[in-house]
């Protein structure tokens, strides 16, 4: 039985969710977001908050019955609080600038890299080694923060690139004479 999925999704004041049949959209201060589950789940409102569950004993059933109450509950705390991943830049010289719509980096390449913000995405620079990517879509922070990431991902002799901030690094001996 899965743990998560017994749970059920707690809806905070200020946001409004409607369910039509396999799709939950919730509607908060931060904006609007909505999600199909699959079929093998159900999805009803209760008193507690939102409650999944699965409607068979299948395999794929309780496969699909902790994700599906996970996605639910991004979407709740997306238009209610949002989700944010903190990028580090280490490195001589390395350092990020965000301007509108496009963050500049400058990561050791003979030429900057212009990397276009998506919508829905706000991304901002607090210091020149800092990039804070910011949104509603749990999914979407995560993978625009993923493709600043692969630009240089960080080395194991000297740390240089771009890691997140709570990643460890595993860092290896340099030759020896």
């Amino acid at each position: 039985m899965s743990r998560i999925g017994k749970k059920a999704v707690e809806v905070p004041k200020g946001v409004t969710t409607t369910i039509d049949g396999q799709i939950v959209t919730a509607k908060g201060p931060k904006g609007q977001l909505e999600v199909a589950l699959v079929d093998e789940v159900s999805v009803a409102m209760t008193d507690d908050g939102i409650k999944v569950d699965p409607r068979d004993e299948t395999k794929r059933a309780r496969s699909m019955w902790g994700m599906s109450r996970t996605l639910v509950q991004n979407i709740v705390t997306g238009v209610s609080d949002g989700f944010e991943k903190r990028l580090e830049i280490s490195g001589v010289g390395y350092r990020a600038q965000a301007q509108g719509k496009t963050l500049n980096l400058a990561l050791g390449y003979s030429h900057e890299v212009n990397f276009d913000i998506p919508d829905g995405i706000e991304v901002q620079t607090p210091k020149p080694t800092e990039v804070v990517v910011s949104g509603i879509d749990k999914q979407k922070v995560g993978q625009v923060a993923a493709e600043i990431r692969r630009w240089r991902p960080p080395e194991p002799y000297k740390g240089k690139g771009v890691k997140y901030v709570d990643e460890y690094v595993f860092r290896k001996e340099g030759k020896k004479k």
